[in-house]
């Protein structure tokens, strides 16, 4: 099958993109409004972007309705700085929570039970219990494209890593970390690893291409196939 991307909708692009670009690290945005409201959302479109200076990036599109630019982009716009958390198993539901859109007068952090940790350079809070945390600075935010979407690139001023994922070398335990990445509109955790190359058996081995549920669902299923789903992630307020 081929598709020109200039004659799809955003939607359709966005469903070809997320389930082709796998798996991908979310970075756990925390951000505080100028009226110190905290914020809390996990952002899938989130990578790496320098070593020196270190910095990251995420991309921002606008809410549910199309055009209300989302609060975390809107903090960050105003306040200069925010926090990536990194998204470990104990707390995927409390990430997957975190998705639903609030006014910008709520805290996420008190919605979903979470704990704040003050930060040691920037205002915004980080989320206690995350086992990897990343104060960042405003670099620069470019609109771009046609639909409303931003890139924040963001200069990574501290670094906390939990003490137990340290490793000589300079290395983080990888596998202890228990990573949570996205995997199309579903997730996914990072709990197989292996070293190139690998052996013809291994890979013809059907047993290595087969996916293990976590959540009792049959294969196949997916939340983009539930009513009400959207873009904007597909969770539900308590």
């Amino acid at each position: 099958m081929k598709f020109d991307p200039k004659d799809m909708t955003p939607q359709d692009v966005y469903k070809v993109f997320i389930g082709s670009v796998l798996p991908r690290a979310i970075g756990w945005v925390s951000t505080i409004s100028a009226d110190n409201i905290a914020n809390l959302a996990p952002v899938s479109f989130f990578t790496v972007v320098s070593r020196q200076p270190a910095m990251v990036s995420l991309t921002l599109q606008p809410r549910s309705d199309g055009v209300t630019l989302k609060d975390t982009l809107v903090n960050i716009r105003e306040t200069g700085q925010f926090v990536v958390n990194i998204v470990s198993l104990p707390q995927v539901n409390e990430m997957h929570k975190s998705s639903v859109e609030h006014p910008p007068e709520v805290d996420e952090f008190e919605v979903v039970g979470l704990d704040k940790l003050a930060s040691d350079l920037v205002r915004a809070p980080r989320v206690a219990g995350a086992p990897i945390t990343m104060e960042c600075e405003l670099e620069r935010i470019t609109p771009i494209g046609e639909v409303g979407d931003h890139v924040v690139f963001g200069k990574v001023l501290r670094i906390h890593i939990r003490d137990d994922l340290w490793l000589e070398g300079g290395r983080i335990d990888t596998v202890a970390l228990q990573a949570v990445g996205r995997m199309a509109s579903e997730y996914t955790v990072a709990n197989t690893v292996f070293g190139a190359p690998v052996p013809p058996e291994v890979i013809n081995d059907p047993s290595a291409r087969e996916v293990r549920r976590l959540d009792g669902k049959p294969i196949g299923w997916s939340p983009m196939d539930q009513k009400g789903w959207s873009a904007a992630g597909n969770a539900k307020a308590d």
